[in-house]
């Protein structure tokens, strides 16, 4: 893909999924690339293909939720690689639970790692992407970004936390004149590990919810979200949509406004079963 070669993408989350898939199309695109994950064997995987292909890549284990490292490794890719143009922040986690019954301590982990993770990635590398002259933000949020669902509250808050940041990350650096572009990514049914490596709230069975998902939500491959992904950084969009769910769903939200909530319920309950 055009428009990438020679510059340096920072991709967290990449050691399986969408982000994997990022580094290896940003690798194929010309990029240098700095991987991040806490998967380890997954991230020696994305690493290695990367090489195959004759990448520079730097790939370190890193746990989003931990700002002060956060902030080091920014400094250290910025110091290897003598400057960072892209940050993708990808990784993620999720969990399911009605509100009434998930535990605080489920809520604050999805919220560390799906809205701080993006905050500590963001803010660690704005520096190195204004000074390179050419920056640009992406920041992975979700459909569920765009409208709630029952069971998925805590998923739900992160990610529409992470719009707000970013759309305000946009305008911001507009006004104040920076070098930086910004774009939120919001994929719909991805087949990914994410839905199979989520926890859920007691009596929830984690496993059949992600046969479940994937039998009749998942239906974009990582590969075709990483193009779609990186063909709307290249135009500058702000707002990225990734299969056509969630473009269905982005068409439905503008045309009922707030009485989408009335109709999603039975909708979730037919797809994937009662939340709780």
């Amino acid at each position: 893909m055009e428009g990438f070669a020679g510059k340096v993408a920072v991709v967290t989350g990449a050691g399986s999924g969408i982000g994997q898939a990022l580094a290896i199309e940003l690798g194929r695109s010309g990029a240098h690339v700095a991987i991040s994950d806490v998967d380890t064997e997954g991230l020696a995987v994305t690493e290695k293909r990367l090489k195959d292909i004759g990448v520079h890549v730097k790939s370190d284990r890193l746990d989003v939720t931990e700002r002060e490292a956060f902030l080091l490794y920014a400094d250290a890719v910025a110091e290897h690689f003598g400057k960072v143009n892209q940050i993708y922040n990808n990784a993620g986690i999720a969990f399911t639970g009605d509100i009434e019954v998930s535990q605080f301590k489920d809520i604050e982990r999805v919220m560390d790692v799906d809205y701080w993770g993006v905050v500590n990635g963001t803010k660690a590398f704005l520096p190195h992407l204004i000074s390179s002259g050419d920056g640009h933000v992406v920041n992975v949020s979700s459909v569920f970004g765009l409208f709630a669902v029952p069971g998925q509250a805590a998923y739900n808050s992160a990610k529409f936390a992470v719009r707000g940041f970013t759309e305000a990350l946009r305008q911001e650096m507009a006004l104040a004149g920076h070098p930086v572009k910004v774009s939120c990514v919001h994929p719909g049914g991805i087949k990914t590990a994410i839905a199979r490596n989520a926890t859920a709230a007691e009596g929830l069975d984690p496993g059949e919810l992600a046969k479940a998902f994937d039998a009749k939500l998942a239906s974009t491959t990582p590969e075709k979200a990483a193009e779609v992904i990186l063909d709307g950084v290249r135009k500058n969009k702000a707002r990225i949509l990734i299969g056509r769910d969630a473009k269905m769903f982005e068409i439905v939200i503008r045309a009922f406004g707030p009485h989408y909530q009335s109709l999603f319920p039975k909708v979730v309950s037919r797809l994937v079963g009662p939340s709780r």
